[in-house]
């Protein structure tokens, strides 16, 4: 943000009027300052991009560990009396778990030591910033460690499980049912009363705030789309034909990337505002659904791009000259969008109903527990103990209290699509009118224009191609009349702040020369990760809250202006320089940087990710939330 959070006064002044504020609740906070109006603007879209991208940060790809955890983490703060929704449930499931030790660790620590600090409020403040951060990376450390060997003992375990479930599979399945139903006549004319009362009155209410920020976002998103493929349109007929398509295409299949275009798209989504229900429901933060309605968005318009590239690639070969280009590329258009719109329904109701489930049945099982809760232990003596470890009590009963709400969610849904509210359909629609050739389209490698009909080399392997697309473009620009280099340097540069050193993130001797920037900042991070890793300290763990993250790693591009950082507590081991001037280009999320050398073989706390770098993407995996904050 540009402000520091509601009570929590800057400790730092900012040198310029236009700071950006990276803030972790248990960590140290980034400072950074930029000369304009319209860089701040551009740097809060594209560190938006990396919080979002960070905060998803547990693999989707497996259905069976990532809701494990995620349903560990939940009843472990059930059993503390605490439910509702938790806005830090965000991050990798190390980061997760950290938030956790802290969230009950931190308290005590203020309390022991807080009374202990020195010096005027300001002092105090800097010195249990430090005292929390270090606590913090002592916890990651070990969090990580313990979680690693979890799942090394999980692993081992998986064999000899699997073995045991084909075998039973049948008497599994029949003393599950057999358990079932007798919670279900236990629980459920009890969870119905509570529903009627407590849950019916407000899901229409619920349901209609969730629908119009939502749906605003992908009305927007959709125009900028259509927007960007006209303009390119008409570029291409004014401006001369397959060269310029080249050139226009290549831009277009990092839209749903470009933190900057997107940013309308994803304002809409702010509006969202929960008042009233917020409290009645336990629901501590909107941002864990503003920000998995964002991530739907970007992955629609990335989804609708790579479909406009396959199809208008298709046509090609057919095409003869600039008026058979024009009119392939408006009929092309109109049959994306229409396939958008059927898309943008279908992924929209889902989100709603994984929505009203996060936010009711946290409520029904805290209404549920006095009078449920202590009786489910009559129920483990129905188990026999060879399947004691493939049926559990706890999950059955959740079960039953989500079946006895989800009628009433899929109605709601289904009401507001027959009505057409905000642009939504009935499922029978979606599959009768369809665009049956469209579906057919498989998940594949991206499209490399520019080596395709440019001429020019391939300059990647083929598996990288698509994973390109899954980075944040450069956007950074330098506008005119900006301050110029030097003038710059020496107006960040205040009394008393530490004299420039070089830096693991810039390097104060970089010249204004663009090309000389990126060899020596290629060479300086290749240099840091041959390294004994004695730096790695240093760096700042990854932000996980959903208003924080670290400063990304940076892959430099020709010109830009990057702000000036400066670690918020003035420790001796912040090795950020007040006059920082980095080329940043392409702030591309952890585990998408581009200059492998760079990776950090040590520990490479910014990403909150340790031993080496992520490997690619997969081509079609997607940023699905339904793994991670709404499986029950």
């Amino acid at each position: 943000g540009v402000t520091p959070k509601s009570g929590h006064s800057p400790i730092l002044k900012c040198p310029t009027d236009f700071p950006l504020i990276l803030w972790h609740p248990y960590a140290r906070h980034y400072y950074f300052c930029v000369m304009t109006g319209k860089e701040q603007e551009k740097w809060r879209a594209v560190f938006q991009d990396c919080v979002r991208h960070c905060n998803n940060g547990i693999s989707e790809d497996s259905k069976v560990e990532a809701p494990a955890f995620t349903d560990a983490i939940r009843m472990y703060r059930q059993s503390k009396e605490q439910y509702g929704t938790w806005d830090m449930l965000c991050g990798n499931e190390t980061q997760v778990l950290s938030n956790l030790v802290m969230e009950e660790l931190l308290p005590e620590l203020r309390n022991t030591i807080g009374p202990r600090l020195k010096g005027k409020a300001p002092e105090r403040q800097r010195t249990w910033i430090q005292v929390s951060d270090a606590v913090y990376r002592m916890v990651y450390e070990l969090a990580k460690a313990q979680y690693d060997a979890a799942v090394a003992r999980c692993e081992q375990e998986r064999p000899q499980l699997e073995s045991t479930i084909r075998t039973d599979m049948d008497q599994i399945i029949t003393s599950k049912e057999h358990l079932a139903s007798k919670i279900r006549a236990f629980v459920l004319p009890k969870a119905e009363v509570c529903v009627r009362n407590h849950v019916q009155p407000y899901i229409s209410s619920i349901l209609e705030a969730l629908m119009t920020p939502t749906s605003q976002g992908f009305a927007e998103a959709r125009e900028v789309f259509f927007k960007e493929v006209t303009d390119m349109n008409m570029n291409v007929v004014n401006e001369g034909g397959l060269e310029k398509l080249v050139e226009y295409m290549e831009k277009l299949s990092h839209l749903a990337f470009h933190p900057v275009k997107m940013q309308s798209c994803y304002d809409k989504m702010d509006q969202l505002k929960l008042e009233g229900l917020q409290q009645r429901f336990d629901v501590s933060s909107t941002s864990v659904f503003k920000q998995r309605a964002q991530i739907h968005m970007r992955q629609q318009m990335d989804d609708a791009v790579y479909t406009f590239e396959t199809l208008l690639h298709q046509e090609l070969g057919k095409l003869q000259g600039k008026d058979d280009l024009c009119k392939s590329i408006q009929r092309i258009l109109e049959r994306v969008l229409k396939k958008f719109d059927y898309d943008s329904s279908t992924v929209r109701k889902k989100f709603f109903r994984e929505a009203l489930l996060q936010i009711t049945i946290p409520f029904l099982l805290k209404k549920l527990a006095p009078t449920c809760k202590g009786e489910l232990a009559k129920f483990q003596e129905l188990i026999f103990e060879d399947f004691a470890s493939f049926i559990l009590v706890e999950n059955t009963y959740e079960e039953v209290v989500l079946q006895s709400v989800m009628k009433d969610i899929m109605q709601a849904v289904k009401e507001a699509a027959v009505q057409r509210k905000h642009n939504l359909y009935r499922d029978s629609m979606v599959m009768h009118n369809s665009d049956p050739n469209l579906h057919l389209l498989g998940e594949g490698l991206a499209i490399d224009w520019s080596e395709e009909y440019g001429g020019q080399p391939e300059a990647e392997p083929a598996a990288d191609r698509r994973r390109r697309a899954k980075q944040v473009v450069s956007v950074i620009q330098d506008d005119e009349g900006a301050l110029p280099y030097g003038v710059a340097a020496e107006a960040l540069l205040q009394p008393g702040s530490p004299e420039p050193r070089e830096p693991e993130e810039a390097h104060p001797g970089v010249p204004p020369s663009p090309s000389d920037a990126v060899k020596e900042i290629r060479e300086a991070l290749a240099q840091e990760s041959l390294g004994d890793g004695a730096g790695a300290e240093e760096r700042l763990m990854n932000g996980t809250d959903a208003s924080a993250s670290p400063v990304p790693r940076a892959d430099p591009p020709s010109v830009s202006s990057v702000p000036h950082a400066t670690a918020a507590p003035p420790s001796p081991r912040a090795d950020v320089p007040a006059e920082a001037k980095v080329p940043p280009a392409t702030a591309a999320p952890p585990g998408a940087q581009s200059p492998r050398p760079a990776c950090h073989q040590g520990s490479d706390s910014e990403t909150g990710e340790h031993g080496e770098c992520s490997p690619p993407r997969p081509a079609g995996t997607t940023e699905s939330g339904e793994g991670v904050q709404t499986e029950f």
